[in-house]
């Protein structure tokens, strides 16, 4: 018997934008897209949402009802792209997985359920995955895809085929998936439910409508009476190369002597596909079943093979042959777009592609978490702008940080200090740290930042910044947390937070 998986993803635009933006869940955000009546809204926050703004309406309307309603630009190109990312990873519950809409997914999940613990466990496991990715997903299982579709977004999780009218009955005609304007002629003449609608002879209704918009087409495939097959998005499995020993090799030497063939061959299919690799796997296949592996990355996309033949050739010569490798396969896991280029004219070396490449060769000597580079983060407190990554995690791994006015070493933990100053909102004039007595010749200042409001608690006091130099010519970074008179606290607090040169 033929079971459908429907999974819909109803805030999938709006849950993307706040995974990249981070915006926080009680501002009233709208995501909108330009249309032939100017701006309307797309998808809607939870706060927007009680404001009365809708998905479809005029973005004008929605500030009518809620003039504090924040606009940002929908991105439906990027939701698509995701969209078939995560029809990809679904692979995970059925082979095949197709992209449903702009808000769904459909799987054939005939005669899996039982692997899972029957369906109810199933779609369980969907939503719970789902989740786990920041996702909100309902999960619902039935005969057919049109169904299936409608109990995801109106109806219970799972109906057999013997109940499958009855459980579709009650929903609106909205269920069917039809366009807008036959499902308005089908309200004003009075059908709104999918019961309603099946009671009404067929002849009655073929000559309203035309036959792309038929409603009748829409019910029968709900109802199984016309088959609706599903068509999985193409899948071209990764980039590899394999090779078979006539002999099985039990010396160390076989994986650095299997890499001489299975480089070349990777590299060609590469640029064949235009493709540069960002993470190789190798994999030797013992006699006895068992599966030895090894694995590099690269910091920007590469198919140089005397550069890839470089990484791998010390991990190869680490794995263990056991009792005899009789087969090899280097496989690309990871790839990105990497069409041909000229170097320069002189044919001298780019400097950027030589310095990805020592952080490919640093990274396979030291392990990729030793070998790091500065991150900037999107914060304005100094403490939190910066951090660390694994330098051959990204591709701007050799990009500058931007300059700014900030100490050469910044303090982990800014540390206390007693601070003199003419007035309580003046200027310092000396301070003591770690036992030291400084008294300050120069001052600048001050560079007022405010608390993350969206990050912190409301009693977070803002700071007021100076750089000076004491009478050694020693420049340090101090700040006064609060003012007086703020409300958050008492008398402010001073802090060394850096050290210049």
């Amino acid at each position: 018997m033929k079971r459908v998986a429907s999974i819909c993803l109803p805030r999938l635009a709006i849950e993307r934008w706040r995974g990249s933006a981070g915006g926080s869940p009680k501002t009233p955000v709208v995501l909108v897209v330009e249309t032939a009546h100017g701006l309307s809204v797309h998808a809607v926050t939870a706060a927007a949402a009680a404001g009365g703004a809708r998905a479809g309406m005029r973005l004008t309307d929605a500030r009518a009802l809620d003039p504090k309603l924040l606009a940002e630009p929908a991105d439906p190109a990027g939701d698509a792209a995701l969209l078939e990312r995560l029809a990809r990873w679904a692979g995970r519950w059925s082979p095949l997985v197709e992209v449903d809409g702009e808000d769904g997914l459909r799987l054939d999940v005939s005669g899996i359920a039982h692997l899972f613990g029957g369906e109810p466990a199933l779609a369980a496991d969907m939503e719970r995955h789902f989740a786990g990715l920041g996702l909100t997903a309902r999960v619902a299982i039935a005969p057919t895809a049109g169904a299936a579709w409608a109990l995801a977004r109106f109806g219970p999780r799972v109906v057999e085929a013997e109940g499958l009218a009855n459980a579709l009955a009650p929903l609106p005609v909205a269920a069917l998936r039809m366009k807008t304007r036959p499902v308005q002629i089908l309200e004003r003449l009075g059908l709104k439910t999918i019961g309603q609608l099946a009671a009404v002879p067929r002849k009655s209704l073929q000559r309203r409508f035309r036959e792309a918009d038929n409603p009748l087409d829409a019910l029968d495939r709900a109802l199984g009476r016309k088959d609706e097959p599903l068509t999985a998005a193409p899948h071209e499995p990764p980039p590899r190369a394999l090779v078979r020993l006539a002999e099985p090799a039990t010396h160390i030497e076989a994986a650095e002597q299997a890499l001489k063939r299975l480089v070349p061959e990777l590299a060609r299919q590469l640029e064949e596909r235009k493709l540069g690799v960002r993470r190789l796997h190798l994999a030797g296949y013992r006699v006895d079943g068992s599966l030895a592996g090894t694995g590099v990355a690269t910091a920007i996309p590469s198919r140089d093979p005397a550069h890839l033949h470089r990484l791998l050739k010390d991990k190869a010569a680490a794995l263990d042959p056991g009792f005899g490798f009789d087969a090899f396969a280097l496989t690309a896991s990871w790839c990105e777009p990497l069409g041909a280029a000229q170097e320069s004219l002189a044919e001298e070396p780019d400097g950027a592609g030589e310095v990805a490449k020592l952080v490919d060769r640093l990274s396979v000597k030291l392990g990729a978490e030793a070998v790091r580079r500065p991150l900037a983060v999107d914060s304005h407190m100094p403490e939190r702008a910066n951090g660390w990554i694994a330098a051959v995690s990204s591709l701007d791994c050799i990009a500058p940080l931007p300059m700014t006015a900030r100490p050469q070493r910044l303090l982990d933990r800014p540390e206390a200090i007693a601070v003199v100053y003419a007035t309580p909102e003046g200027l310092p004039r000396r301070f003591v740290w770690r036992r030291g007595v400084h008294d300050i010749a120069r001052v600048e200042g001050p560079e007022r930042i405010a608390p993350e409001w969206w990050r912190e608690r409301s009693s977070a006091r803002l700071r007021d910044y100076y750089r000076v130099e004491d009478g050694q010519g020693r420049r340090y970074w101090i700040y006064r947390e609060g003012v007086i008179g703020d409300g958050r606290g008492g008398t402010p607090e001073w802090y060394l937070h850096g050290l210049f040169g």
